[in-house]
């Protein structure tokens, strides 16, 4: 892409297509500006990235999504995005003519990244408002397509429009994986995060009899190896994505350089009375028994240090409230130490923009409840 420091536009495939429009460079920069000056808010966003791409700079600035912290914009070498559409392809086997719909907004990498591989590796992509049920209006079946949690939540009615489906940008729970068992689509969770250009590694959540027995390890993508630390958090190493080795605060259970299991957040970690807890493999042992949303956290404690609590996105309820602890003591699979010493109620989760829980700032609003 470059020569003596000169950058070089990169060409978009010979067999992109956008909206059944099959486009050059050329074509596609007016398509961008036409997008821009007369479309709806999501196609804006769309025609801004596409400019972006095909400017004379070899990066372009994406916004993260804040979920693990303050939203912030970094620098990402349009280099690495053309990588990652490569392993993604060789990875899930979508390569050229592959059709696939753009459902997520394209202001955060995970929209960006569908565009970068349609005009990689040869796509044809159609473009929808990224809206909770992508499928309710679509009639033609698709060969890819990535979604949130939430958007595979409502379309499960509909998902034989799709045939392979990624699925991002939070964890998937118990619940839906349950509801996709059987379905022909074949669904993947997977790993990653904006500094990575989206994932490095996926599962698949609804598999085959014989994949279930090599077990419910995420696999990383080509040309990725994996380590640990001493906090047993997780280390990605992929020279075509970053220049440095990734040190993240994921807690993982490393099986092979290539395949691990996820516990949990290592800034989430409890330490409850001298034993370490995690909160999202406690979530994953409460998902079948709580309708709502929930999470697990801790509250300060003079006796425990940090005392383990249950927060509920629902109005309380006396007779409620009394069948669930009595529920949550009879589940076998929970320590004694993962049982919950107080649940608490709020009527709305606390989000960033994009629909993640911000679990600090909603725990502040309980507590302040509490004290007034």
């Amino acid at each position: 892409m470059k020569t003596d420091g000169t950058f070089i536009t990169p060409q978009v495939h010979k067999s992109f297509s956008i909206n059944r429009q099959t486009l050059d460079n050329k074509g596609l920069e007016q398509i961008a500006y036409n997008f821009i000056k007369e479309g709806e808010f999501y196609e804006q966003e769309v025609g801004g990235f596409l400019l972006d791409w095909l400017n004379d700079k070899d990066h372009v600035v994406v916004q993260t999504s804040g979920s693990t912290g303050k939203p912030k914009s970094i620098k990402i070498d349009k280099q690495y995005m053309i990588n990652s559409a490569k392993a993604t392809g060789k990875f899930f086997k979508v390569e050229e003519d592959t059709t696939t719909l753009l459902c997520l907004p394209a202001a955060y990498i995970a929209g960006k990244m569908m565009l970068v591989r349609a005009m990689v590796l040869g796509w044809k992509i159609d473009v929808i408002p990224p809206k909770m049920n992508p499928l309710d209006t679509i009639y033609r079946q698709y060969d890819f397509c990535a979604m949130v949690p939430l958007q595979l939540d409502n379309s499960i009615s509909r998902l034989h429009l799709v045939k392979k489906l990624i699925v991002g940008g939070g964890a998937v729970s118990e619940n839906l994986k349950e509801l996709v068992q059987g379905i022909k689509t074949k669904i993947f969770e997977t790993y990653g995060m904006t500094e990575t250009v989206t994932h490095i590694a996926a599962r698949r959540i609804n598999p085959k009899k014989k994949e279930k027995k090599e077990g419910n390890f995420f696999k990383a993508l080509p040309n990725i190896t994996l380590g640990i630390d001493k906090r047993n958090c997780l280390i990605i190493n992929a020279p075509q994505l970053h220049k440095e080795t990734i040190i993240t605060n994921d807690v993982v259970e490393l099986k092979t350089y290539k395949k691990f299991s996820w516990k949990g957040r290592y800034d989430n970690v409890i330490n409850s009375g001298g034993v370490k807890l995690y909160p999202e493999e406690i979530e994953i042992k409460l998902q079948l028994l709580i309708s709502h949303r929930f999470f697990i956290t801790s509250v300060p404690d003079d006796v425990l240090g940090d005392k383990l609590v249950l927060i509920i996105e629902d109005n309380y309820n006396e007779r409620t409230y009394e069948l669930l602890i009595e529920a949550i003591n009879s589940i076998k699979t929970l320590s004694k130490y993962e049982i919950p010493k107080k649940i608490y109620y709020i009527s709305q989760f606390i989000e960033t923009e994009n629909g993640k829980v911000q679990r600090n700032k909603t725990l502040d609003v309980v507590l302040d409840s509490l004290e007034s």
